[in-house]
């Protein structure tokens, strides 16, 4: 077997962590549940167009500020800088995406980047586009789960008492329900006020949970899983990385930047990551927003130069 061939074999194995298999039941059961809920979006009494629209401000605002902002370029990789209290908010948002506390996306992120397409990747899709889609996730892997492991790889985060209040208690799941219930007061005020009834008050409420809360976040949840999956195995390169990262056109939209990945694995603390014409960042235009703003500074990649009174930002 030559050297080349030892290494795509090597590759190709699940990750030394998760050996035994064993469920992890907690995942299996959340994310079951979450797709079979959505099957109440084909029940017509469950439609509205404020429904439609909910889904899409929650695909904007949640996915894009909570995660490819803040738990992705701010983060993970220190891409820039804001206020503390503005860093918190983009944090609730992630959380709100039913993809795990910042502490622990972060650290398995950094794992992700340390031994990309390498054995211990923790979700490459190299054993299988499956396993890298969301395998993953429904088995436990010693490396995610036991404390000193993840947070060894998000210390920077941990050390802070906002992101350690939210590793207790499920306090991340419960921020997510929290905001469910939201979803539906903002509903139902909106069918008592235009519809004056009880009945359409609380149709409109439940549908706006079903398309604005379900089928928002399990949707996001498979385009997040595609960042991990299918760019790492279709795509064009502009950018000889050592992994298999790919630029791909669907993802790249879908994920409001995420999947121009070669890119970004290329230049990992880059705020920006779409570099061709055709490359939109849809992110890269927030954050570059609030840099103009003042509201960020120290954008790693940007073209615009930092106020000397800002300290950059170390990793």
């Amino acid at each position: 077997m030559s050297p080349s061939t030892a290494q795509t074999a090597e590759q190709s194995q699940l990750p030394e962590g998760v050996r035994p298999l064993h469920v992890n039941w907690r995942y299996a059961f959340i994310l079951t549940l979450l797709h079979l809920l959505c099957l109440l979006a084909l029940i017509p009494w469950l439609f509205s167009w404020l429904g439609v629209a909910s889904l899409v401000f929650g695909y904007l605002v949640f996915g894009m500020g909570g995660i490819t902002i803040g738990y992705h370029r701010l983060l993970s990789h220190k891409s820039f800088a804001c206020p503390k209290a503005l860093e918190y908010f983009f944090a609730i948002l992630g959380v709100c995406c039913l993809q795990e506390s910042p502490v622990r996306w972060v650290a398995i992120h950094r794992m992700h980047h340390r031994h990309a397409d390498d054995r211990p990747d923790p979700h490459s899709p190299l054993p299988s586009f499956l396993w890298g889609h969301f395998g993953w996730l429904y088995v436990i892997n010693r490396d995610h789960w036991l404390y000193q492991n993840y947070t060894a790889h998000a210390r920077d985060l941990i050390r802070q008492p906002f992101y350690a209040w939210l590793e207790r208690n499920l306090m991340a799941l419960w921020i997510y329900l929290a905001q469910a219930m939201m979803f539906f007061l903002f509903g139902f005020a909106v069918g008592w006020w235009s519809q004056g009834s009880v009945d359409a008050a609380v149709q409109l409420g439940l549908s706006v949970v079903v398309w604005g809360v379900i089928v928002r976040t399990t949707l996001y949840l498979h385009v997040t899983w595609s960042v991990n999956s299918l760019t790492h195995l279709w795509g064009y390169r502009n950018f000889d990385t050592p992994d298999n990262s790919r630029n791909n056109l669907l993802v790249g939209y879908l994920a409001l930047g995420e999947g121009w990945h070669n890119n970004h694995h290329a230049h990992q603390r880059w705020a920006r990551h779409g570099l061709k014409w055709w490359e939109f960042d849809a992110t890269y235009v927030i954050i570059s927003a609030l840099e103009k703003l003042g509201l960020a500074w120290n954008v790693v990649g940007s073209q615009r130069v930092a106020p000397a009174s800002r300290k950059k930002s170390s990793m």
